[in-house]
């Protein structure tokens, strides 16, 4: 067991990983956009994200009402998969014509949306290893 496995590092770290994966899929949809027949894709990955920040995964024992109650998202399993997206936008008979179910528009809302959580986990993870950092050198 690492020192890190009992910080928000593991976590934060999936969720850059799944973030990436995220951008490929976006990506892989907008480059099908001509393709007839190709069903878009989406990433799955908040769910398991909120169920492993909800866990505690540190068994503790309060003996003095003072004392903290020690919890941790910690050593989390959770990660992203791959599924297809769900879209009502086009009707069967508009897919049977050759029209797929991506929405350029909703794919580049997705990707922004996709780069301001990559930008915000990356600042979180850097600014736990400066904290940690600063906690070595011993500074405030």
């Amino acid at each position: 067991m690492s020192m890190f496995d009992q910080t928000k590092i593991p976590l934060l770290s999936q969720a850059l990983n799944a973030y990436s994966l995220r951008h490929k899929v976006i990506s892989s949809n907008v480059a099908n956009i001509g393709t007839p027949g190709y069903k878009a894709k989406a990433v799955e990955f908040e769910s398991t994200l909120n169920k492993e920040m909800a866990k505690t995964s540190i068994g503790s024992t309060v003996t003095n009402r003072r004392h903290i109650e020690l919890s941790s998202a910690g050593t989390s399993t959770g990660s992203a998969s791959v599924v297809d997206a769900t879209s009502d936008r086009f009707s069967e008979e508009e897919k049977k014509s050759g029209i797929n179910d991506v929405d350029i528009d909703m794919e580049m809302a997705e990707m922004a949306k996709n780069q301001i959580r990559f930008k915000y986990v990356s600042k979180l993870l850097g600014d736990s290893f400066r904290g940690i950092q600063k906690s070595i050198r011993g500074q405030a």
